[in-house]
């Protein structure tokens, strides 16, 4: 294994304690229509988020554009990054802060030569050490392992083990996204190996008492 290889002086380099304190990447349901903009608002007025995806599968990118406005408006006036997945071409038509891209949606230098220098972007790693690094070689700002936990909202074949963020963490300075099945319940796990970002969705939007309530409960988890 690679970790076993590196020298340990060079991997005390980039020590997790030494990094920033993890913080959550919200993820949006499938569906935002209805009070999903009242929702959003209340979520991100509960505690520190970082960033918000909008992630609408089976819709033209008419539709999105539309649903996504008022919600670019909510997370611009909280400070909070908006974040498209999949498409670069609509993460350029919205002026979004940026782009999540999986394995089949286009490679991080042509993102970058259509979003600017100062687009975020993401790309998807699955439980690989190999594509983390390339993303990285390619020019990303964060790389996503996952899923950690079995998951509801996309059919996942990859089941990644937490050291794998503690590996990543260890060797370089650009950031980890831990996603899959993530709770306040199992999340410190991930919090623990190095994960700069937990990417949330059903637990917040499905939380029983709302997704105030849930981002509250991860701020206890994160130390916030």
């Amino acid at each position: 294994m690679i970790e076993d290889e590196l020298d340990p002086g060079f991997a005390d380099l980039f020590d997790p304690q030494d990094r920033a304190p993890c913080e959550l990447y919200l993820i949006s349901p499938l569906d935002v229509g209805g009070d999903f903009a009242d929702r959003l608002a209340a979520a991100l007025d509960a505690g520190p988020v970082a960033a918000f995806q909008l992630r609408l599968k089976g819709h033209d990118d008419h539709a999105i554009a539309r649903a996504a406005e008022p919600l670019m408006k909510i997370c611009a006036e909280r400070e909070v990054a908006f974040i498209v997945n999949d498409s670069v071409s609509l993460a350029k038509r919205l002026g979004a802060d940026g782009v999540h891209l999986g394995q089949g949606d286009g490679d991080p230098r042509e993102a970058r030569a259509v979003l600017g220098p100062n687009a975020q972007i993401g790309v998807t790693c699955h439980d690989s050490r190999h594509l983390a690094m390339e993303a990285g070689e390619a020019g990303a700002d964060y790389i996503a392992f996952g899923a950690f936990f079995p998951t509801s909202t996309k059919e996942t074949s990859h089941r990644p083990e937490p050291s794998i963020l503690s590996w990543w963490s260890r060797l370089f300075e650009m950031p980890c996204v831990a996603i899959g099945g993530i709770t306040p319940a199992n999340a410190k796990v991930l919090v623990d190996a190095g994960a700069d970002f937990v990417a949330v969705c059903n637990a917040v939007w499905g939380h029983e008492q709302g997704p105030a309530a849930a981002i509250t409960e991860f701020q206890g988890v994160l130390g916030r």
